[in-house]
Protein backbone atom coordinates (compact mmCIF):
# COMPACT_ATOMS: atom_id res chain seq x y z
CA UNK A 1 0.00 0.00 0.00
CA UNK A 2 3.08 2.28 -0.01
CA UNK A 3 3.02 2.13 -3.80
CA UNK A 4 -0.42 4.19 -3.51
CA UNK A 5 0.49 6.54 -0.97
CA UNK A 6 -0.50 10.13 -2.01
CA UNK A 7 2.34 12.09 -3.11
CA UNK A 8 2.95 15.06 -0.71
CA UNK A 9 4.63 18.74 -1.56
CA UNK A 10 8.84 18.84 -0.36
CA UNK A 11 9.77 20.50 2.72
CA UNK A 12 11.21 23.73 1.07
CA UNK A 13 14.83 24.39 2.10
CA UNK A 14 15.11 27.13 4.63
CA UNK A 15 11.41 27.62 5.55
CA UNK A 16 10.14 27.15 8.79
CA UNK A 17 7.04 24.99 8.02
CA UNK A 18 6.80 22.80 4.70
CA UNK A 19 2.98 23.45 2.99
CA UNK A 20 0.26 20.75 4.06
CA UNK A 21 -0.89 18.83 0.89
CA UNK A 22 -4.23 18.58 0.84
CA UNK A 23 -3.90 15.28 -0.52
CA UNK A 24 -2.50 14.24 2.87
CA UNK A 25 -4.29 11.88 4.96
CA UNK A 26 -4.30 9.87 7.95
CA UNK A 27 -3.46 7.11 6.64
CA UNK A 28 -1.17 8.23 4.62
CA UNK A 29 0.57 8.53 7.88
CA UNK A 30 -0.14 5.05 8.72
CA UNK A 31 1.41 3.79 5.51
CA UNK A 32 4.47 5.60 6.67
CA UNK A 33 5.00 4.40 10.03
CA UNK A 34 4.63 0.95 8.66
CA UNK A 35 7.33 1.62 6.11
CA UNK A 36 9.63 2.81 9.14
CA UNK A 37 8.35 -0.23 11.03
CA UNK A 38 9.82 -2.36 8.49
CA UNK A 39 13.04 -1.32 7.78
CA UNK A 40 13.96 -0.47 11.67
CA UNK A 41 11.46 -1.75 13.71
CA UNK A 42 9.54 0.39 16.90
CA UNK A 43 12.64 1.50 17.78
CA UNK A 44 12.66 3.80 13.73
CA UNK A 45 8.74 4.40 14.99
CA UNK A 46 9.56 8.53 15.61
CA UNK A 47 7.85 11.68 14.53
CA UNK A 48 10.56 13.49 13.41
CA UNK A 49 11.73 10.49 10.70
CA UNK A 50 7.59 10.04 10.06
CA UNK A 51 7.29 13.76 9.33
CA UNK A 52 10.98 13.05 6.80
CA UNK A 53 9.33 10.36 4.72
CA UNK A 54 6.16 12.36 4.59
CA UNK A 55 8.40 15.14 3.50
CA UNK A 56 6.17 17.52 5.56
CA UNK A 57 6.68 19.54 8.60
CA UNK A 58 6.23 17.59 12.20
CA UNK A 59 3.74 19.75 13.33
CA UNK A 60 1.01 18.46 10.24
CA UNK A 61 1.00 15.39 11.94
CA UNK A 62 -1.81 17.09 14.65
CA UNK A 63 -3.91 17.64 12.24
CA UNK A 64 -4.64 14.10 11.92
CA UNK A 65 -3.98 12.45 15.27
CA UNK A 66 -4.08 13.63 18.69
CA UNK A 67 -0.39 12.37 20.10
CA UNK A 68 1.85 9.91 19.95
CA UNK A 69 -0.26 7.84 21.67
CA UNK A 70 -2.64 8.17 19.54
CA UNK A 71 -0.94 7.39 16.51
CA UNK A 72 0.57 4.09 17.87
CA UNK A 73 -2.91 2.94 18.51
CA UNK A 74 -4.02 3.37 15.43
CA UNK A 75 -1.42 2.18 13.42
CA UNK A 76 -1.76 -1.04 15.37
CA UNK A 77 -5.53 -1.01 15.05
CA UNK A 78 -4.75 -0.62 11.06
CA UNK A 79 -2.64 -3.27 11.00
CA UNK A 80 -4.92 -5.39 12.21
CA UNK A 81 -8.42 -4.50 10.68
CA UNK A 82 -8.40 -1.75 7.89
CA UNK A 83 -5.53 -3.08 5.74
CA UNK A 84 -5.95 -6.75 6.15
CA UNK A 85 -9.65 -6.47 5.48
CA UNK A 86 -8.98 -4.56 2.15
CA UNK A 87 -6.37 -6.85 0.74
CA UNK A 88 -8.47 -10.11 1.59
CA UNK A 89 -11.85 -8.05 -0.26
CA UNK A 90 -9.38 -7.23 -3.24
CA UNK A 91 -8.02 -10.88 -3.36
CA UNK A 92 -11.57 -12.04 -4.09
CA UNK A 93 -12.25 -9.56 -6.53
CA UNK A 94 -9.15 -10.69 -8.46
CA UNK A 95 -9.69 -13.93 -8.67
CA UNK A 96 -12.45 -17.09 -7.96
CA UNK A 97 -9.89 -19.50 -7.62
CA UNK A 98 -9.38 -20.46 -3.94
CA UNK A 99 -5.56 -21.38 -4.70
CA UNK A 100 -5.12 -18.57 -6.81
CA UNK A 101 -6.25 -16.12 -4.24
CA UNK A 102 -3.68 -17.45 -2.20
CA UNK A 103 -0.82 -17.45 -4.65
CA UNK A 104 -1.50 -13.59 -5.04
CA UNK A 105 -1.65 -12.97 -1.20
CA UNK A 106 2.08 -14.90 -1.41
CA UNK A 107 3.37 -12.42 -4.29
CA UNK A 108 1.58 -9.43 -3.01
CA UNK A 109 3.36 -10.42 0.56
CA UNK A 110 6.49 -10.42 -0.94
CA UNK A 111 6.36 -6.91 -2.90
CA UNK A 112 5.22 -4.93 0.01
CA UNK A 113 7.65 -6.64 2.45
CA UNK A 114 4.89 -7.57 4.80
CA UNK A 115 6.85 -10.29 6.45
CA UNK A 116 9.05 -7.51 7.63
CA UNK A 117 6.52 -5.54 9.24
CA UNK A 118 4.56 -8.72 10.71
CA UNK A 119 8.05 -9.03 12.36
CA UNK A 120 8.32 -5.86 13.79
CA UNK A 121 4.60 -5.90 14.72
CA UNK A 122 4.99 -8.96 16.69
CA UNK A 123 8.30 -7.40 18.20
CA UNK A 124 6.05 -4.57 19.46
CA UNK A 125 3.62 -6.82 20.68
CA UNK A 126 5.74 -7.78 23.37
CA UNK A 127 6.11 -4.84 25.17
CA UNK A 128 2.27 -2.95 24.21
CA UNK A 129 -1.24 -4.28 24.61
CA UNK A 130 -2.73 -2.76 21.89
CA UNK A 131 0.14 -4.28 19.24
CA UNK A 132 -0.79 -7.62 21.05
CA UNK A 133 -4.76 -7.40 19.86
CA UNK A 134 -3.66 -6.23 16.50
CA UNK A 135 -1.38 -8.65 15.99
CA UNK A 136 -3.97 -11.68 17.33
CA UNK A 137 -6.62 -10.30 15.19
CA UNK A 138 -4.27 -10.24 12.19
CA UNK A 139 -3.65 -13.83 12.45
CA UNK A 140 -7.38 -13.91 12.79
CA UNK A 141 -8.18 -13.13 10.35
CA UNK A 142 -5.70 -14.45 7.94
CA UNK A 143 -6.20 -17.83 9.08
CA UNK A 144 -9.65 -17.53 8.76
CA UNK A 145 -9.28 -16.32 4.85
CA UNK A 146 -6.43 -19.23 4.08
CA UNK A 147 -8.57 -21.61 5.80
CA UNK A 148 -11.75 -20.85 4.09
CA UNK A 149 -9.74 -20.68 1.11
CA UNK A 150 -8.47 -24.03 1.73
CA UNK A 151 -11.72 -25.48 2.51
CA UNK A 152 -13.57 -24.85 -0.21
CA UNK A 153 -10.62 -27.24 -2.56
CA UNK A 154 -11.99 -30.11 -0.29
CA UNK A 155 -9.76 -30.04 2.93
CA UNK A 156 -11.97 -30.38 5.86
CA UNK A 157 -11.55 -27.24 8.21
CA UNK A 158 -9.25 -28.45 10.56
CA UNK A 159 -6.95 -29.68 7.87
CA UNK A 160 -7.06 -26.49 6.32
CA UNK A 161 -6.23 -24.68 9.72
CA UNK A 162 -3.22 -26.76 10.22
CA UNK A 163 -2.16 -25.76 6.55
CA UNK A 164 -2.91 -21.90 6.95
CA UNK A 165 -0.76 -21.93 10.12
CA UNK A 166 1.96 -23.06 8.06
CA UNK A 167 1.50 -21.12 5.55
CA UNK A 168 1.42 -18.13 7.25
CA UNK A 169 4.14 -19.32 9.12
CA UNK A 170 5.86 -19.39 6.00
CA UNK A 171 5.74 -16.23 5.56
CA UNK A 172 7.40 -15.45 8.94
CA UNK A 173 10.42 -17.39 8.77
CA UNK A 174 14.03 -16.25 8.09
CA UNK A 175 15.29 -19.54 7.77
CA UNK A 176 19.38 -18.93 5.43
CA UNK A 177 19.10 -21.18 2.29
CA UNK A 178 21.12 -19.45 -0.50
CA UNK A 179 20.73 -22.49 -2.44
CA UNK A 180 17.05 -22.04 -2.42
CA UNK A 181 14.79 -20.07 -5.30
CA UNK A 182 13.44 -17.70 -2.93
CA UNK A 183 11.18 -16.36 -5.46
CA UNK A 184 9.70 -19.41 -6.32
CA UNK A 185 9.81 -20.79 -2.31
CA UNK A 186 6.40 -19.90 -1.54
CA UNK A 187 4.59 -21.07 -4.93
CA UNK A 188 6.45 -24.59 -4.49
CA UNK A 189 5.48 -24.80 -0.79
CA UNK A 190 2.17 -23.72 -1.72
CA UNK A 191 1.72 -27.08 -4.17
CA UNK A 192 2.94 -29.23 -1.58
CA UNK A 193 0.60 -27.67 0.81
CA UNK A 194 -2.75 -27.93 -1.22
CA UNK A 195 -1.97 -31.71 -2.15
CA UNK A 196 -3.95 -34.56 -0.74
CA UNK A 197 -2.37 -37.25 0.61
Amino acid sequence: MVEGMSSVQPVVSGSTAAPRSPDLTPRDWLEAGQSLLRRGGLRALKLRPLAEELKVSTGSFYHHFRDFDDYQGKLAAYFAEDQVSDLIAALGRATSDPIGRIRLLGQTVRRRGSSRLAVAMRAWAESDPRARHAVERHDELMLDFLASSLTQVGFSRSEAEVRAYGLITLGLSKVHAPHLDMATLFDNLLDIMVTRQ
